[in-house]
């Protein structure tokens, strides 16, 4: 059986819940969680760079010299790709789409082994609830210093209030994310990771 203590939003121990080890106790797969970071990473790539080739580049209309009797190679414009400033060669071009898939059962498994990794590394905690009367941002830190959080934490909640979410956007390394939309990247890029009671239930309930 897998227990962790449950906290309130001053830092006090109120209860216990336990986690599902199938979601949380699991033997991390590497693999998969590499796969997913490199989709996610992957996914964020805009793909607009763009080069110039030679018949965009401005100039290069005119012949350099002529064609024969120089004693130099024959160039045809000053805008080929081997002269400087000229146009380059098999650049990357607009709208490149980096994306790809993978097998649902390597997402779902990905997701468990960040969970779990959390759990084992001592970096997850259970919060019954987190509430605020007026968004201020110097609420949220008080939160966080009751629950001794690093420089980047990870609250994950069943829905998120929009007072709490505007407690928290002015502070760095914090985010907030409702369990529909926990991935692999933000659970592995956080120092701690905090979820409700809820939001436990909840993603629970999806990857069992």
């Amino acid at each position: 059986m897998l227990k962790v203590k449950v906290y309130n939003q001053e830092g006090a121990d109120v209860s216990e819940i336990e986690l599902n080890e199938a979601v949380f106790g699991i033997e991390a797969n590497n693999q998969a969680i590499y796969d997913m970071v490199r989709l996610q990473r992957a996914s964020l790539r805009q793909g607009t760079h763009k080069v110039k080739n030679r018949t965009e580049v401005r100039g290069g209309g005119k012949k350099p010299w002529r064609q024969k009797g120089t004693g130099r190679a024959r160039q045809g414009s000053t805008r080929s790709p081997q002269w400087v400033g000229g146009g380059v060669v098999f650049g990357p071009n607009t709208n490149r789409n980096y994306s790809f898939k993978i097998n649902r059962k390597v997402a779902r498994l990905a997701l468990k082994s960040a969970l779990s990794t959390k759990v084992a590394d001592e970096e997850f905690m259970a919060i019954n609830t987190v509430s605020f009367e007026t968004p201020k941002t110097k609420e949220m830190v008080k939160v966080l210093a009751n629950l001794n959080c690093g420089k980047k934490t990870l609250f994950v909640f069943d829905e998120i209030c929009p007072t709490v979410a505007r407690c928290a956007k002015n502070i760095p390394g914090v985010k907030l994310l409702d369990a529909k939309r926990v991935n692999v990247y933000d659970v592995l890029n956080s120092d701690k990771l905090i979820m409700t009671e809820a939001a436990i239930k909840a993603v629970e309930e999806v990857l069992v």
